[in-house]
């Protein structure tokens, strides 16, 4: 197969896995929105359903990024090689990997009052009784999440990439009807009024137990895909002999950066919980799922499609493709992330306007989104490398660069307890941009040693010509800002929400034409092959 049609299919296999992404990110923003105008994000109810809801996000998040993507895509992958095709493999890892979700999850939602109440630690006591009941609701999810992973980085493993990022659409759906339905019965309360001792055990039971349905329909879901596919799942007990041990000293390492990455949220959120009553936990996970926004369309996408190769050309020791793949991975990845952060950056605070209405909250958001915009490009390229040395079966060293960023990270989170409250979380989100770009330089220097080389010539002049295209839209988009009233109390880009979407329309095309005709006047060479097979196509038709 020549590089060309290989890249090809790298290609189709990212734009499928994006566009799932983007319908399910899009309902995700809805449900986000919905859930705003029914509990607002500032107040009691919002902040205690934020630490009850991120505890099994959290968890999710490190195990989809960790102990699973590290160890099960390169352990299937290499298993594949089998005679039986990898199935003995696979239903025993799961097997096992269940055992551990499960009680896992029974464990954390026993322990819902300590782990709450010590997250939680400087809310007041009717708030934090709030979110301990939220939590009980909450916490089951953390079984199903990982399940779903599970299912879904076995059908990535086997190049089946489409379900993975397209179930969580059942699960957004799920969750908005829920949302709809506490609406119906308790009313909207958007302004973040009602008061922790205000929220019944009903409205508990609605608003938590429709989230955790819409995980678990999302995990469920993927049993089919299995079936479509000609997998079949059978328990197995018998652990010895197939080589567990190998992804065992795997998973070890990963799970180092488990409680690592635990410790350093756990501290985040008792320190943004100071600044109760203003932008606080609610704020700051609206501001996070902001950001993560185009890495999960543009950087996971690219990632996931990539990661699978280079598994495949790391067991077989061809480590030159390996360092091809992620140098590819990096520079196709930052073409679209360095855009999408700058009209990010600039629209912050239409966007916060999407959420909430007052003023104060408008920046208060628009600030955290901008001390946390400003890391995305490191972060995404920090997705790369790490996926890289899972490739290569290394969780040994994304320890070490982890525990040298969530070592920075503790103590300035620290500090930003002795900023003014309202500040706090602008502050935190601050430390997490900084600790990351210094983990992103040691990753890349790490990496270029164990592989002798990551391109980084070529990678470092593909970031220069992406900054300096980025320079004319980033001052068209400021104007078109000023312009809108998107920095005024009263401006029409804050005035409302359909004018923030509007006002954030007309930015972003204006700086995506802008971006794209200074690449091409630049004469960029990923813009090229990124436009070469899409005018073809049209050529033909």
């Amino acid at each position: 197969m020549t590089d060309t049609a290989t890249t090809g299919g790298i290609g189709r296999a990212s734009a499928f896995l994006a566009s799932g992404t983007i319908v399910s990110r899009i309902l995700g923003f809805v449900k986000l929105i919905v859930l705003a105008g029914i509990i607002g994000q500032y107040g009691a109810t919002a902040d205690a359903f934020a630490i009850a809801n991120q505890l099994p996000n959290t968890i999710y998040v490190i195990v989809a990024g960790g102990i699973l993507t590290a160890v099960l895509v390169p352990q299937i992958v290499r298993a594949s090689l089998h005679t039986d095709g990898g199935t003995a493999y696979i239903n025993k890892l799961l097997t096992l990997a269940l055992i551990v979700l499960a009680a896992t999850t029974l464990a954390a939602t026993l322990l819902a009052p300590v782990i709450t109440g010590f997250i939680g630690l400087n809310l007041p006591e009717d708030q934090k009784a709030l979110a301990v009941a939220f939590a009980y609701w909450c916490l089951p999810q953390m079984f199903f999440y990982g399940l779903y992973t599970l299912l879904g980085e076995v059908l990535n493993a086997r190049k089946s990439f489409g379900p993975f990022t397209w179930v969580p659409v059942l699960n957004n759906v799920v969750a908005i009807a829920g949302l709809l339905v506490f609406a119906v019965i308790f009313g909207s309360d958007p302004s973040g009024d009602r008061t922790a001792s205000q929220i019944t055990e009903a409205m508990v039971a609605v608003l938590a137990g429709s989230a955790t349905l819409g995980v678990v329909a999302q995990a469920l879901v993927l049993f089919y895909f299995w079936h479509r596919i000609g997998l079949r799942y059978r328990p197995d007990f018998r652990f010895r002999g197939v080589g567990l041990g190998a992804a065992g000293k795997m998973a070890s390492w990963t799970f180092g950066m488990l409680v690592l990455t635990t410790i350093a949220g756990i501290i985040e959120t008792q320190v943004v919980t100071l600044a109760h009553g203003k932008a606080s936990v609610a704020v700051l996970s609206t501001a996070w799922l902001i950001f993560m926004l185009p890495h999960s369309v543009i950087t996971v996408s690219v990632a996931t499609a990539y990661f699978t190769r280079m598994s495949e050309h790391a067991a077989l020791g061809k480590w030159a493709l390996v360092r091809t793949d992620a140098s590819s991975a990096i520079r196709g990845t930052a073409l679209l992330i360095v855009l999408a952060s700058a009209v990010i950056a600039i629209c912050a605070y239409p966007f916060a306007a999407v959420f909430v209405s007052p003023f104060d909250q408008v920046q208060g958001i628009g600030n955290v989104i901008i001390a946390f915009i400003l890391g995305l490009v490191p972060f995404c390229i920090l997705f790369v490398l790490q996926r890289t040395f899972y490739s290569l079966g290394d969780t040994r060293t994304p320890f070490f660069f982890t525990l040298f960023q969530v070592a920075i990270l503790i103590v300035g989170v620290l500090g930003c307890a002795f900023l003014p409250t309202d500040w706090i979380a602008v502050g935190i989100a601050a430390v997490i941009t900084f600790s990351g770009i210094l983990q992103t330089g040691l990753a890349a220097v790490l990496l270029r040693k164990r592989l002798d080389g990551i391109d980084g010539r070529r990678i470092l002049r593909s970031l220069v010509t992406y900054l300096t295209a980025a320079v004319v839209p980033v001052i068209l988009g400021v104007v078109l800002l000023v312009l809108l009233g998107g920095t005024v109390e009263d401006g029409f880009a804050l005035s409302g929400r359909l004018t923030a979407i509007l006002s954030m329309a007309i930015i972003g095309l204006v700086m995506c034409a802008a971006y794209f005709g200074m690449l091409l006047v630049m004469r960029s060479a990923e813009l090229s092959a990124f436009l070469t097979p899409v005018l073809a196509r049209f050529s033909r038709r």
